[in-house]
């Protein structure tokens, strides 16, 4: 019998518990075993995890390699799934391949050149592929020049930092004075213009700002699995209009997702998104991880994170193409459970380093009676 694959997930996202699910649940029936660590221990992913840990607080990046190094020494870890201090962890590969550990994720130069969104326009840029027109802003000055020169286009501008993930630090500039109608309703992403010039003059430090037209649905997330030859193996779009969600393999998203995935060493699981700028379809923004929402491609009869372990592992799963497109859908919550809040507690048994003898198969996770659970998304009528 097959000794289990052991899988650790550092510092992710709460949607990665249907990664985790996916994993157990995978083709080949092969066990598997999944190690997470978190800083919050009320984290989901630490619930779901066969064994988990809380992580040091305050490391530096070179400090986090040595603890990631330790972990995966201590676990028995076969493939390590880095988001937090990716960067830094990605530029210790060999070390990592030493160890027994082989790493899920890009290339050290395409984490570097993604992380920062202006060097990552101009690249993709210079091979083709359509960007939207951005200022780099760090300074009440340079942004309002910008913000003049988008909205002389037609345009309504936003911002966003040059560095991060996912929406943090995203708004729209108002030419609208502050008033009750920003402070009725729902929170908005809307900020005026006067109080964003007003917060950069009182800032000690400069900001570091790109600043573009907002660009409008629909919005496509293409997920890609790249082997490290940079040939593509898997490439499909997840399409968001408003609610309704879906999936699509028109060239028009996917062709230049793979040419930036592959001209760049996107190796493993990697996202690029895309919107709408007037009547053509314009890069938005390039992950170096698997994207929160991959999970959903399990309505298209594909397990994308089983053929991306597969991968790492040298266990080539060769081009894979859905077997059908699945019906247009709704992400909704739902409840999961969670651990104790005091230190979190491990499955009795399974030792630190998974005996090399003995091979237990993935089980439930833990059937504990859940706590206070926080929502996780899932498309409707996906478990």
């Amino acid at each position: 019998m097959a000794s289990p694959v052991r899988v650790w997930l550092n510092r992710t996202y709460a949607e990665n518990v249907f990664f985790m699910d996916q994993l157990r649940r995978n083709p080949a029936d092969r066990a598997v075993e999944i190690h997470a660590t978190h800083g919050d221990p009320d984290s989901p992913v630490l619930a779901a995890a066969d064994t988990a840990d809380l992580e040091p607080e305050g490391l530096s990046p070179a400090g986090y390699v040595e603890y990631a190094l330790a972990q995966c020494a201590r676990r028995g870890i076969d493939v390590f799934v880095p988001r937090l201090h990716q960067s830094a962890i990605v530029a210790h590969r060999a070390e990592f391949e030493a160890a027994g550990t082989a790493l899920l994720a890009p290339s050290p130069q395409a984490v570097a050149l993604f992380g920062d969104k202006v060097i990552a326009y101009e690249a993709v840029r210079a091979i083709g592929v359509p960007v939207p027109p951005w200022w780099r802003v760090r300074t009440a000055e340079e942004l309002v020049l910008a913000v003049e020169e988008l909205e002389a286009g037609g345009h309504r501008a936003c911002f966003k930092p040059a560095s991060g993930a996912g929406g943090v630090g995203f708004r729209m500039v108002s030419r609208d004075p502050f008033s009750l109608a920003h402070l009725n309703g729902f929170p908005s992403p809307s900020v005026p213009l006067p109080l964003v010039v007003e917060a950069l003059r009182a800032a000690e430090e400069p900001v570091d700002w790109l600043v573009m037209p907002r660009l409008e649905q629909p919005e496509v997330s293409v997920d890609l699995l790249t082997g490290p030859d940079n040939r593509v193996r898997l490439a499909v779009g997840r399409t968001k209009n408003g609610r309704r969600r879906g999936f699509t393999l028109h060239e028009q998203w996917l062709a230049p997702a793979r040419r930036i995935a592959e001209a760049f060493g996107l190796h493993h699981l990697s996202n690029v998104q895309f919107r709408m700028l007037g009547d053509r379809p314009v890069l938005m923004d390039v992950n170096t991880r698997p994207a929160g929402g991959l999970h959903q491609l399990a309505l298209c009869g594909v397990n994308v994170p089983w053929a991306a372990v597969r991968l790492a592992l040298g266990d080539d799963p060769g081009e894979l193409e859905p077997p059908f497109l699945g019906q247009d859908y709704a992400v909704v919550s739902g409840p999961r459970p969670l651990r104790p809040v005091s230190l979190p507690q491990q499955r009795p048994d399974l030792p630190a380093v998974p005996s090399p003898t003995t091979a237990p198969g993935p089980g439930p996770a833990h059937p504990s009676t859940p706590a206070q659970a926080p929502a996780t998304s899932a498309p409707a009528g996906l478990t």
